[in-house]
């Protein structure tokens, strides 16, 4: 609803898409108003008007109204978040307009009943309208949609060109559209046309763009890597951005940089090999950028290291008939665009989509299985490492004999061997003669030549093996 249109609205009183309630309404009263807008077509609640006799009594604490709005939309599961309510005058007293956004892609709950617009009134919904409810909204199609504002100049047209190479002998590499090239975007539905004008879906953005988190603030990951098995204050951390192609290659190389490298203690036998299959770690990776509900705002893929296991959390639950108990033996592609052209790029084998091959591969390198979990509002990948059974590779001199390391550096270098970890304060007791900042620059250089990794900071910081 248009805020010009607003007072035509009021003089007819509430509707389907029009909702009146006091400053002194609960929480949960707005919660229930703003569900059940949201489950019809969305619509305005006028928080400062008596419902009973359509009188505007005004708001008086603007401040906290508003804030008790937004939370309240918070406690419908899953979460309504709002845009923040604006302030309007009604017959000379302020009032907040509170907008529920129409087209939005869940069915809203609170406390489990589902409520729905029947003219004035907030009912509940019964069984059959509840199942309806739940089918039209039940996955969406939000890859397939075009975002206001989104054209063909926020897609890179160097990997557009550069995909349209794997069908289209006669592309070359000239950077400017051609006809061909927009239309296997459209088939592939990485773009919708209209009128002979092409513009870019959701897919297409992740895929193609040159900054999709400009439309997609979410769409990004955040890779961090914890020295113990427990979240800490001592942490590395990345994001990795940009189109989805480049973050599967990001978040790999941050794993994998950040992977201790040595032996494992297996039968009795040391055997060479990274501390996780690297092949299962990407596999991880792709599943969650794949499969991901993109639709959800304000959170983003999340991929923690710690000393024991790597954790994949991906935004949005197990899409259609899939549960925990079947993933292996069913499929269901919830962004089914996305799936395809990271098939067409060798990311993903369209049959299988990895599952089964993480299982076969940690099985091979003897670690425990991957544990699948659903939360709240998403699911999660945990790949459990050996553990205190990893053992990295004995301090061997003559490995950094090609390296200018100095005494400091090869005794800290041999600290990181025996006791994992070394700080400022293990060199200057076995150096005390030493200055504190020349101890500092040696380590640094260690980082700097990538042999340690910085945790921490100021005088928390310390350092492990790369």
């Amino acid at each position: 609803m248009e805020t010009s249109d607003l007072y035509q609205s009021y003089a007819h009183g509430e509707s389907e898409t029009l909702a009146f309630e006091l400053e002194s309404a609960a929480a949960l009263k707005l919660a229930e108003t703003f569900s059940a807008l949201a489950n019809t077509q969305g619509g305005v609640t006028l928080i400062g008007v008596d419902a009973a006799n359509q009188f505007v009594k005004g708001v008086r604490d603007l401040d906290a109204a508003r804030e008790k709005a937004l939370a309240a939309g918070l406690r419908c599961e899953p979460p309504l978040v709002l845009p923040r309510p604006t302030t309007i005058m009604l017959e000379g007293k302020p009032i907040l307009y509170v907008t529920i956004p129409a087209g939005l892609p869940h069915a809203y709950a609170l406390r489990g009943k589902y409520m729905a617009r029947d003219g004035k009134k907030n009912r509940a919904l019964g069984p059959r309208q509840l199942r309806d409810l739940l089918r039209q909204r039940g996955e969406g199609n939000f890859e397939a949609t075009v975002l206001p504002g989104a054209t063909l100049d926020d897609l890179d047209r160097e990997r557009v060109e550069q995909y349209a190479q794997l069908f289209l002998n006669d592309v070359s590499a000239r950077q400017r559209w051609n006809e061909a090239t927009l239309d296997l975007l459209f088939r592939r539905g990485c773009l919708t046309k209209e009128s002979s004008t092409y513009r870019p879906t959701v897919a297409g953005l992740l895929l193609f763009g040159r900054e999709p988190q400009r439309l997609l603030p979410s769409a990004e990951i955040l890779l961090a890597r914890y020295a113990g098995s427990e979240m800490s204050d001592t942490f590395i951390r990345e994001t990795a951005r940009g189109a989805l192609p480049e973050q599967i290659r990001a978040a790999e190389a941050f794993l994998t940089t950040n992977m201790r490298k040595g032996a494992r203690i297996a039968d009795f036998k040391r055997e060479e090999k990274p501390e996780y299959p690297l092949s299962a770690v990407r596999e991880v990776i792709v599943n969650a950028v794949a499969h991901r509900e993109y639709q959800i705002r304000g959170e983003e893929i999340r991929v923690l290291m710690f000393n024991d296991r790597i954790e994949v959390y991906s935004p949005g639950r197990l899409p259609g008939h899939i549960t925990v108990e079947n993933i292996v033996e069913e499929r269901f592609a919830r962004n089914e665009v996305i799936v395809q052209v990271l098939t067409d790029l060798g990311f993903v084998e369209r049959l299988g989509y990895g599952i089964d091959r993480i299982l076969r591969q940690m099985n091979e390198a003897g670690l425990p299985q991957p544990k699948f979990q659903e939360t709240a509002n998403g699911f999660r990948v945990t790949l459990r490492g050996a553990g205190n059974q990893f053992v990295t590779d004995e301090f061997d001199r003559h490995k950094y004999h090609n390296l200018p390391l100095n005494e400091r550096q090869t005794a800290a270098l041999n600290l990181l061997h025996k006791q994992g970890r070394v700080g400022n304060r293990d060199l200057k007791e076995l150096y005390p003669d030493v200055s504190e900042e020349t101890i500092r620059r040696d380590l640094a250089d260690l980082v700097d030549a990538g042999l340690a990794l910085k945790m921490g900071d100021r005088r928390g910081t310390y350092y492990i093996l790369k």
